[in-house]
Parts: C-alpha cells; sequence; structure tokens
C-alpha cells in the first residue's frame, strides 16, 4: 500500500464529535487528511493541528465523490445527521472501493449499509457503520453475552444517559417524530415512545429507565442473532411520564418549520460537554440475555465518557482497517473485532459472567462462525 494510501480521509472533523477523533487519531500517529464543506472553519483547524485539508460537500456527483476519496486509505464519516450524509459517502466509497467507517446511532443508517454487504464483498471493501459509543461498548456487550448464554432468545441492553453535542441533539430531534422501536421474533417494529420503562442495576447503582430506539436493534441482531431485542436509556420517572403524555404531540415535530426551529435552538443553546466535564463522566452499560429454559446471563461494561470514548474507538478501528485486517463485507464493531474489543480502551471494564442464573447449567460458549 501506497503512503497516500495508508491516510485517513476525516469528513466532517470540525464537528464536536469530529475534533475530539482528529485529536484521538494525531496523538496515536495516524496520517490523516480532514475534510467537511465549510473551508472558514476547516481551514483554521488544519492550520492548527498542522494535517491537510480539502473543502467539499457531499451533494456532488457520485463519480466526483469517488474521485476525492480514492487516493485514501479509508473514509471515517463524522458528520451528521447521518440519515442524510452516510448514503452519499458509502455509495462513492463503494465507487472508490476505499473502506467506509461512520460513527452513527441511527438504526436507518445502519440498516441501509447492511443491506450492502454483498456489494462491500465484491467490490473488496469494509464497511464500518457505529464505531463510536454508537454502538461499540453495547455491541461488544451484546456478543460477550450471547456467547456466555447460546441459544438465547431475549436480550435487553440499556446506558445511562450523559450531556450531548449539538449534532448529536439534532439527529435526536429529527428521529422524535419516528416513535419508539424495538426488535419482535427478528423484525424491527414500531412501538409507543416510553413502550416500557423497569429499574435497571447499572454498575454503581439502579437506576429507572425507559425503551428508546437505539441503533442494537440493528446492530446486536447481528452480532448475536438473538430475535427479541430492547435498549433502555436511563431516565428519571417524571421524564418518562411526560414522554408518554407527548405521544400524541411528537408526529408535530416532524413538520418542517418546526425541526427547522428546533435545530436553531439547538445550534445556539447545546455545545456539548465541557473537556472537565468528559473527563470525569463514565460510560456505563448493563446487558441481560435469556433462553427459552429459564437461564439468564447479565453483564456490564463501565469506560470512558461518551464523546471520549467515540473518539478512542473510532480511531482504535481505523487503525486496524488501514492495516487491512478486516476483511470485505459490511459488519459490526464485534463482528470485524471480537467481543472484547472494547477493552482496548483504557480504563473500561466489560463484566460478563461465565455461567447463566437459573435453569440447567448453561452450555459451553463457542465461537459463533461467520
Amino acid at each position: 500500500m501506497s503512503s497516500a494510501k495508508k491516510r485517513l480521509l476525516l469528513y466532517g472533523a470540525n464537528g464536536y464529535t469530529g475534533r475530539l477523533v482528529l485529536g484521538a487519531a494525531l496523538d496515536r500517529g495516524l496520517s490523516v487528511t480532514i475534510a467537511g464543506r465549510r473551508r472558514e472553519e476547516i481551514e483554521p483547524l488544519a492550520g492548527e493541528r498542522g494535517v491537510p485539508f480539502e473543502v467539499f460537500a457531499l451533494d456532488e456527483a457520485p463519480r466526483r465523490l469517488a474521485d476525492r476519496f480514492s487516493p485514501f486509505g479509508a473514509v471515517l464519516l463524522a458528520a451528521g445527521p447521518f440519515s442524510r450524509t452516510s448514503a452519499p459517502v458509502l455509495a462513492a466509497c463503494l465507487k472508490a472501493r476505499v473502506p467506509y467507517l461512520d460513527i452513527t446511532g441511527e438504526i436507518g443508517v445502519f440498516e441501509a449499509v447492511f443491506a450492502r454487504h454483498s456489494d462491500a464483498v465484491k467490490a473488496g471493501v469494509v464497511l464500518l457503520p457505529g464505531v463510536g459509543f454508537d454502538v461499540v461498548p453495547s455491541d461488544c456487550l451484546a456478543a460477550a453475552l450471547a456467547l456466555a448464554l447460546p441459544g438465547a432468545v431475549r436480550l435487553q441492553l440499556a446506558f445511562r444517559g450523559f450531556g450531548v453535542s449539538a449534532g448529536t441533539a439534532r439527529t435526536m430531534l429529527e428521529g422524535l417524530p419516528k416513535g419508539g422501536v424495538a426488535r419482535v421474533a427478528g423484525k424491527l417494529v414500531s412501538v409507543p415512545v416510553g413502550w416500557k420503562a423497569r429499574t435497571i442495576p447499572f454498575p454503581d447503582r439502579p437506576r429507572y429507565a425507559t425503551t428508546i430506539p437505539w441503533g442494537d436493534l440493528s446492530t446486536a441482531y447481528r452480532s448475536t442473532g438473538i430475535p427479541n431485542i430492547e435498549t433502555y436509556m436511563a431516565m428519571a420517572p417524571s421524564h418518562v411520564s411526560a414522554l408518554r403524555w407527548a405521544r400524541s404531540l411528537l408526529p408535530m415535530a416532524g413538520f418542517g418549520p418546526f425541526q427547522a426551529l428546533l435545530s436553531a435552538w439547538v445550534k445556539k443553546g447545546i455545545a456539548g460537554p465541557t473537556a472537565e466535564e468528559r473527563a470525569s463522566e463514565r460510560s456505563l452499560l448493563w446487558g441481560r440475555v435469556e433462553d427459552g429454559e429459564g437461564r439468564a446471563v447479565e453483564g456490564t461494561v463501565e469506560s470512558l465518557e461518551g464523546y471520549t470514548l467515540t473518539a478512542e474507538t473510532s480511531v482504535l478501528a481505523a487503525e486496524r482497517v488501514l492495516r487491512g485486517t478486516v476483511r470485505a463485507g459490511a459488519w459490526t464493531p464485534s463482528r470485524a473485532f471480537g467481543s472484547r474489543f472494547i477493552e482496548e480502551v483504557r480504563d473500561t471494564k466489560l463484566t460478563v459472567p461465565s455461567r447463566a442464573e437459573g435453569g440447567p447449567p448453561a452450555r459451553k460458549a463457542v465461537a459463533r462462525k461467520e
């Protein structure tokens, strides 16, 4: 591979998360070119960090976009909402035969990327969506739990929320009108917002949580084959009640003028966690698998704050892709790197018992074959 082909193109480096990813990449010695559509933001950042830059929008002709990507060893997309940005970058990467990575958490984007698996294999290209907090720690936890209880038919995953950036907030607002989602009998089905609620035994203490449409409803199904999946976020009971009360009003959030108003408010009012807040915060996740014979296994992940974690895991994933150690196809993080991949991140602990609770003794876990 030429030196140029070992270089990572980071698109969206000027965003809140993109800047963190760039910092982590440079700290690990990666060769990076940054890109985005606003010269007034990209060029000063490139000068500050001493990296090459390119300025272009993602609405260029597919061939032109592919030509821009072809000199690079991989493209890491950090600009959202990914429901708008992923498709053109994915198509151009396939055309240019360049690996594609992103930090999405959007179910629809995951589904669209996984639908291109055969195209990726044919083109000899790696597709790796969700290499950040969405969904590396939860995907690794799900895969480890599935290995501990082969034959599991139900999976529950939960995480404790934390401060969000403007980009994350815009993505969340865009998804409000769509309501809730769950995986039932192998299918993605619509459910009411705040569909289920329960107390979750997080690593620090029990917390109330409610179902949300998290990316693992797509990824964990492909990582584990478990047909029934629910994803939860810790939330105060009063907030869950408010969500349920507002169910009938949520479709209004899809109207263009209302979205524009909310987006403007987000841009002005949300800056993302400070460096001090990121340093003091921790990501806490919990998961549980059950089989049809009364056996269950629970596990947890404790790691860095979510945005810091995204920077670390996305760079670790990009390094491996640039080295050529991932075979062609569309993969979840655990399918590409193994269920213990999250443990490569500093200050991280993945805890999954080796035996199930209740029912007969659990069968010995065996690696799931591709």
